[in-house]
């Protein structure tokens, strides 16, 4: 059996090398890529990873592709939630799963981010948290060459799904809860990140509900930052009678600046976050199970690895007042 060994000698490369034009990364010149592309077509040499999933049972290698925010922790706990609800489903189902971050391929092209993925041997994708801004990612939806499953963005063709929660319903409900509950008339909503999908559909979801209920709306972007919200709500609270917020760790933000500023008005978030119970004021939140969701992720690429179309799947979300007694249990 041919080895990577085999080829690093027969292209006269580091096996280093060898590796990097098989993952495609970018640092490597195109002539030595030339050259370890031609001894690995000559000698029929296959990666062992790929190797593995090919002569194994499994449906199919898929990869998670998700997004690290360096800005803030609770991103990561919202990410280990989908990856381990996408490694317990894909274990059942016997798929292979790797994780892959976007910071990895964030300088490729298009045509190299397919290599890349072809290369470890993917046949499907789960893309947590595109952006609009996202272009590659985009065109390689549109390519059609993997199955892909897209986590809370209203992106459907034939090969690909979505996966999320009706996030302009579920910001209106609890937005409607916490109004409705204090009365409230003037509304400052706090809105995610310019770019986001979930951003455009939770605002919608605030501007449906102000407008038939006649209210007051003030929107600003928070950006999906605590520090960011935190400014905001010191700025422009006393002007509205209560904050609702497009996350969780805004409302963490909105909070925070109105215990310091020793006023009172009701806090609404958005997730369900761990975090939330930490505060020391107990605020209304709609909670997404990230794990079921996840899982649903992987059992939708299995759909569409077994050849069915691609398709919207709608996940329940239920509306919670995050308390400390309820995270320590």
């Amino acid at each position: 059996m041919v080895s990577i060994k085999d080829v690093a000698r027969e292209a006269g490369v580091a096996i280093s090398t060898v590796s990097k034009v098989l993952n495609n990364y970018p640092n490597v010149s195109e002539a030595t890529r030339q050259k370890v592309n031609e001894v690995v077509d000559r000698l029929g040499f296959v990666p062992n990873t790929v190797a593995a999933s090919l002569s194994s049972k499994k449906t199919g290698r898929v990869a998670l592709l998700l997004k690290l925010n360096l800005d803030t922790s609770a991103s990561d706990e919202i990410n280990m939630q989908y990856i381990s609800g996408a490694i317990h489903k894909a274990k059942e189902l016997q798929m292979d799963v790797i994780t892959v971050f976007t910071s990895m391929i964030e300088d490729m092209n298009v045509d190299e981010v397919t290599n890349y993925f072809e290369s470890q041997g993917i046949r499907g994708i789960i893309i947590y948290g595109i952006t609009t801004k996202d272009k590659v990612l985009h065109k390689l939806i549109d390519s059609g060459r993997f199955k892909i499953v897209v986590v809370d963005a209203p992106m459907v063709n034939e090969s690909t799904s979505c996966v999320g929660v009706d996030n302009q319903k579920a910001q209106y409900d609890i937005a409607k809860k916490t109004i409705t509950e204090n009365k409230c008339k003037k509304i400052l909503y706090l809105s995610g990140e310019d770019n986001g999908y979930v951003t455009a559909q939770r605002l919608e979801g605030i501007k449906q509900l102000c407008a038939e209920k006649k209210l007051k709306l003030t929107v600003r972007c928070g950006n999906f930052s605590e520090l960011r919200a935190r400014e905001l709500t010191m700025r422009f609270s006393k002007n509205n009678d209560c904050v609702v917020c497009a996350s969780d760790l805004m409302a963490i933000g909105a909070m925070k600046a109105l215990i310091d500023m020793d006023i009172f008005r009701p806090v609404c978030g958005f997730d369900g976050i761990i975090l939330m119970g930490y505060v020391g004021k107990q605020m209304n939140t709609v909670k997404q199970d990230f794990v079921q969701i996840s899982e649903r992720a992987i059992e939708e690429l299995n759909r569409l690895l077994s050849g069915e179309s691609g398709r919207r799947v709608i996940m329940p979300h239920t509306l919670v007042r995050m308390k400390y007694e309820d995270i320590i249990r």
